[in-house]
């Protein structure tokens, strides 16, 4: 971004009437918000059996989503009420801040595991996108909690509690999806993911004057292993289903969960990490607000040995480290849709 700009794109864009040159994107890729198709869903997979009996009908429903989606929304999902409701109340203060209280968190540097900022590589980018966020490292929760935010005075203590319900509900997940592989329960959380590691970010996408010019976030598909996804009541999220963009509409104390990267690489590509993108709307602001469920830096990642037959079923990746993948994503920005190909043999 230009460097006269002041960084944040809350503070640039507060009462114009257009989008400013750098976030409109060539006409070739465009959101296109008239062929979006709205009156179809992914799945949704109710958790309230996943501990009892019923536990391999929702095992199975989750591999199904898996295979077929790649992307499913999660209710009955033990993460209490209160605790999305602080967390989203919590966010919405943030960036309802002043500007200068939010600029104490402002950084572009990719390593800090706390920082502020916009777009998605301000460094790398020719167009920006439509969203600032401030990204959080969060497990292990002691190592990080120090570095977060102070104001709002509740911030730490709503989200670190949310930090911990997501992980509890990210390991369930990861072991159902495990079993529907025909793993053992614990392989992916035990065997694969190494010491674990746990992102979020609080994404704040503004009105938008011409949203059909621009996205808060272009078509990508995640990095990491797991994504959990809270979004608040502003349609936004559209993932990309037999060659079409699906709006995926906000259903209250729901979470949206999509395969990352490494799960296609573990699953050998049985289950796909799909595009999905955010776009924007000329009269509502929008929070949304990911988990990144990821393997810790040095954990390395293969196709899980038993899914593999030297004749049927080849491993279709090398082995490399998740650190080694996640600066190549980090390099290779947004302006690729995914960086897979890189490791495929």
């Amino acid at each position: 971004m230009a460097g006269t700009m002041k960084p944040l794109l809350t503070d640039i864009v507060s009462g114009v009437s257009s989008v400013p040159p750098n976030f409109i994107r060539p006409e070739s890729d465009r959101p296109n918000l008239h062929q979006v198709i709205s009156d179809q869903s992914i799945p949704v997979v109710d958790l309230l059996h996943l501990d009892g009996p019923h536990r391999p009908s929702v095992v199975k429903a989750i591999g199904q989503a898996c295979l077929n989606y790649g992307f499913f929304q999660v209710k009955n999902h033990g993460v209490p009420n209160e605790v999305i409701d602080k967390m989203m109340h919590v966010s919405k203060e943030f960036f309802h801040l002043p500007e200068s209280e939010r600029l104490k968190n402002y950084s572009d540097d990719p390593m800090k595991t706390t920082r502020l900022s916009t777009s998605f590589n301000v460094r790398t980018e020719n167009v920006s996108s439509w969203r600032d966020y401030l990204r959080l490292h969060c497990y292990p929760l002691e190592d990080y909690v120090h570095e977060w935010p102070t104001n709002p005075p509740s911030f730490r203590e709503d989200t670190g509690e949310y930090c911990k319900n997501t992980r509890k509900l990210a390991r369930r997940l990861l072991e159902a999806i495990s079993e529907s592989l025909e793993l053992k329960r614990d392989y992916i959380n035990s065997a694969a993911l190494g010491k674990h590691a746990q992102h979020m970010a609080i994404n704040y996408y503004p009105p938008c004057p011409e949203p059909e010019l621009t996205y808060g976030l272009p078509g990508h598909a995640d990095p990491n292993a797991i994504t959990i996804l809270l979004q608040d009541n502003v349609p936004g999220l559209q993932v990309l289903k037999d060659g079409k963009w699906i709006a995926v509409n906000p259903i209250p104390y729901t979470f949206i969960v999509n395969i990352g990267d490494q799960i296609q690489v573990l699953s050998n590509d049985r289950y796909k990490s799909v595009l999905h993108r955010a776009v924007v709307n000329c009269k509502e602001e929008r929070i949304s607000i990911p988990t990144f469920y990821c393997p810790s830096p040095g954990a390395v990642m293969q196709p899980a040995p038993q899914l593999i037959d030297p004749v049927r079923r080849p491993p279709l990746y090398r082995n490399f480290t998740y650190s080694e993948y996640y600066d190549k994503f980090w390099k290779r920005g947004l302006n690729a849709e995914t960086c897979l190909d890189m490791f495929k043999i």
